[in-house]
């Protein structure tokens, strides 16, 4: 590991041998309260998820979506009715100008259309998409993340200290990294 204390440094990234090791070093850290865990793996691992990543409300996209098709369900109505009753008002067969069942196919598809793309931006914004460029990419060995490498980096805090590096790279080794390295921001 590179012994420079840059505080413009991202954090420390570990690299394990197997799937089993990155789990319990994760599992571990994250029992020990250190919040700012990522995880880089060829293939999905059953129960890494939980302790890796920034906690996020679950609700935000179907708050997003909800909000969006809820907007755009009364708009797309109240723009039928507004047209129907006072812009253009003209009377079909005797029946009323504000006859609503007229208003629904296109209101519920506005709904429908909305819903979804609220919950598709709400996924993106939530999951800090897009994000083309991650400091990881600045470590040689991270090339390997896709093809067979386990790595996980631990971000450091605002409030480091020179002698927190020393700590945590003694304890990603106890815990079976076999290779560290530091992410430049």
């Amino acid at each position: 590991m590179t012994e420079v204390y840059d505080n413009a440094a991202y954090g420390v990234m570990a690299r394990f041998e197997t799937a089993e090791r990155l789990v319990m070093a994760a599992r571990t850290l994250h029992a020990d309260g250190v919040a700012q865990l990522e995880a880089y793996t060829p293939y999905p691992i059953e129960g890494l998820a939980e302790f890796v990543g920034p906690a996020r409300a679950s609700r935000g996209v179907a708050i997003a979506s909800f909000v969006s098709a809820a907007v755009a369900g009364i708009a797309t109505y109240g723009m039928q009715w507004y047209s129907a009753t006072f812009a253009y008002p003209f009377v079909v067969g005797g029946k009323p100008l504000d006859g609503w069942p007229a208003f629904m196919p296109a209101t519920l598809a506005m709904v429908l259309l909305f819903a979804v793309l609220g919950a598709w931006l709400g996924m993106a914004a939530l999951n800090r998409f897009p994000k083309p460029y991650h400091p990881a990419f600045n470590v040689a060995e991270f090339a390997t993340a896709s093809s067979d490498g386990f790595f996980l980096i631990v971000s450091h805090p605002e409030d480091r200290q020179e002698d927190d590096d020393g700590e945590l790279e003694k304890r990603l080794r106890d815990l079976g990294a076999v290779q560290l390295d530091e992410v430049p921001a």
